[in-house]
C-alpha cells in the first residue's frame, strides 16, 4: 500500500519501510509531540471527482494501529476534553440560550452513534443527548430512515462530529444528517434537508475535494438562510476544497493547540501543516473579502479556525472496527468544522454566512505562525498577522464573532 509522508522535515524518519494496515487509510503523518506521533486519514484519499471523503485523522502507532486512548477503564481518556477546548477558546462558564439544533451531515449509516455519543457525554459530564430525550435525532438525506449501509471511516468521522459539537456546546440538539453515498449530490441533498428543520442553527460538513471551476454551479447548496453552514478546508495542507470554497459556506480552517505560553490566555496556536487553504477557481468573492484578501480574485479560504492537529488532538469515542467502539485520539479540519459549528448555535444570533467573524476580529486570537506548504502568494499557505489562509482571521475568543 502507497502512503504519503507529511511533516519529516528533520525527523529522519523512514516511512517508506512502514507498513500500513489495510484497515486504515493511506496517509500517514509523523511529526514532533512529545516525541513520534502517527496518524491516518480515516477516509482514504484519490477520491473521484463529484464525490466526498472525510477529514477526520487517528492517531496511530508506527504500523498504523489505532492507539486506544483510554487503555485503563478507570483512566481519563487521553487527547483534550471539552473542558480544555473551552479554556483554550474563552469559553469557560458560557452556556448560550435556548436548545439550538447543530445539523451535521455525513455519508452511510452509523448503527452505534447514539450508544458512542452517550459514552462521550457521560465521561464529560454532559447532559444526556439521545433519541428518547429528543435532543439527538438520526435521519437519511431527505429526513426518513437512515441508511443501512455502513463504512468504518464515515462512521469515526461521524463520531468526531458528534463529540465536537457536544463539547462546544452541550445543551444543544443534534440532527445526524446521513447521506446514502458519499457523492455530493447526496450530501448537499442532505445540506438542503437540515436546513429545513426547525431550530437548527447550524450546519456541519466536515468533508470535500479539490476544488474546480465545475463545483460553482452547486455553491448555493452551502449559503443558509440566518444558518451558519461551516466546511473543513482538507487535511492535505495547502490547496483549496470544495465545498469550502462555496460563496456562502464559513471555511474551517485548522491549527495546533498548545498549553502555555506567554500571555494570560494559557494556550498558544500556529498553524496545522495540513489544513487546507487557497484561492478557489470560479467562486466569486464574498463581500465581506474584500480588501482583506485582494490578492485571490474570489473565495479565499479559510476563514476561522481552532485546532485540528492530531498531534494536538481530543479525545473521541467511536467506532476502532465495524462491530467495536472504543476511545481514540483524533484530529483533522473534521474536528474544527463541528466544534465552530456549535459555538455559532451556541451564541444563538443573528448569522449572514461568514459576515460577522470578519466584522469582528477583536473576538479572535490572530495566529501568527506556522505553514502549511508552498505557494506563490505568502498568506496563500504562511500564518501572518490579520488574515492568512490557513487559519483566516484566527480562532474564536468568546462567541463575540458568531453573530452580526
Amino acid at each position: 500500500m502507497s502512503m504519503r509522508p507529511w511533516g519529516l522535515v528533520g525527523l529522519g524518519v523512514a516511512l517508506s519501510s512502514v507498513c500500513v494496515s489495510p484497515a486504515v487509510a493511506q496517509s500517514v503523518q509523523a511529526v514532533e509531540h512529545s516525541g513520534r506521533v502517527f496518524h491516518v486519514a480515516v477516509c482514504p484519499h484519490g477520491n473521484p471527482v463529484g464525490t466526498a471523503r472525510c477529514f477526520a485523522h487517528q492517531v496511530t502507532d508506527a504500523r498504523g494501529n489505532p492507539i486506544n486512548g483510554k487503555a485503563n477503564p478507570a483512566a481519563t481518556p487521553s487527547g483534550y476534553g471539552p473542558a480544555e477546548l473551552r479554556s483554550a477558546y474563552g469559553l469557560t462558564g458560557v452556556t448560550g440560550s435556548g436548545t439550538p439544533t447543530v445539523a451535521i451531515v455525513d455519508a452511510f449509516g452509523y448503527p452505534n452513534a447514539e450508544s458512542d455519543l452517550a459514552v462521550y457525554r457521560s465521561q464529560y459530564g454532559l447532559p444526556a443527548c439521545t433519541t428518547a430525550n429528543g435532543c439527538l435525532r438520526i435521519v437519511s438525506q431527505t429526513g426518513g430512515k437512515p441508511p443501512s449501509r455502513v463504512d468504518t471511516g464515515w462512521d469515526q468521522e461521524q463520531a468526531l462530529d458528534l463529540d465536537m459539537v457536544s463539547a462546544a456546546c452541550p445543551n444543544c440538539h443534534i440532527l445526524l444528517v446521513q447521506a446514502s453515498s458519499a457523492s455530493f449530490s447526496n450530501l448537499w441533498t442532505g445540506v438542503d434537508y437540515a436546513k429545513t428543520v426547525a431550530g437548527v442553527r447550524a450546519v456541519s460538513n466536515s468533508y470535500g475535494n479539490t476544488d474546480s471551476s465545475s463545483y460553482s454551479a452547486y455553491d448555493s447548496h452551502y449559503a443558509g438562510n440566518n444558518i451558519a453552514i461551516t466546511v473543513s478546508t482538507g487535511d492535505n495542507g495547502y490547496g483549496a476544497q470544495w465545498p469550502a470554497t462555496a460563496p456562502g459556506a464559513i471555511a474551517i480552517g485548522g491549527t495546533s493547540l498548545r498549553a502555555g505560553g506567554a500571555g494570560t490566555r494559557g494556550w498558544t496556536e500556529t498553524v496545522w501543516d495540513g489544513a487546507g487553504s487557497g484561492c478557489g477557481l470560479g467562486h466569486p468573492k464574498p463581500s465581506w473579502q474584500t480588501g482583506v484578501t485582494d490578492a485571490c480574485g474570489g473565495r479565499m479560504e479559510a476563514d476561522i479556525s481552532s485546532n485540528a492537529d492530531p498531534n494536538t488532538g481530543v479525545a473521541v469515542y467511536g467506532p476502532a472496527t465495524r462491530t467495536s467502539s472504543s476511545w481514540g485520539i483524533w484530529g483533522g479540519t473534521s474536528e474544527s468544522s463541528p466544534f465552530i459549528a456549535g459555538l455559532f448555535a451556541l451564541r444563538n444570533g443573528s448569522i449572514n454566512a461568514a459576515s460577522s467573524v470578519y466584522s469582528h476580529t477583536a473576538n479572535l486570537n490572530d495566529v501568527t505562525s506556522g505553514s502549511n506548504g508552498t505557494c506563490a502568494v505568502s498568506y496563500y499557505c504562511n500564518a501572518q498577522a490579520g488574515y492568512d489562509g490557513p487559519t483566516g482571521l484566527g480562532t474564536p475568543n468568546g462567541l463575540g464573532a458568531f453573530s452580526n
